[in-house]
C-alpha cells in the first residue's frame, strides 16, 4: 500500500509532517507493521534438519581449532 501526501501551496513543513503522520495512523500500517514485527517465519522439516546439521559441522570444526 503505497501512502502519499503532498505538498499543499503555502503549506509549512511541520503541518506537511503533522499531516502524513494522522494518515500513517489512519491507515493503519503502522499497526499492522509493528503487530507481525516479531513473528518468525515457519521451517520446513527439511530447512530444519539441515540448518541443524550445518551447527553441527560448524561445532566441529570449531573444536577442532
Amino acid at each position: 500500500m503505497v501512502l502519499e501526501v503532498k505538498k499543499q501551496e503555502g503549506e509549512i513543513s511541520s503541518s506537511l509532517v503533522r499531516r502524513f503522520s494522522k494518515k500513517m495512523q489512519r491507515s493503519g500500517i503502522l499497526f499492522r507493521t509493528r503487530k507481525n514485527r516479531f513473528i518468525k517465519e515457519v521451517k520446513s522439516k527439511q530447512m530444519k534438519k539441515r540448518a541443524a546439521l550445518r551447527r553441527e559441522e560448524l561445532k566441529k570444526e570449531y573444536d577442532k581449532k
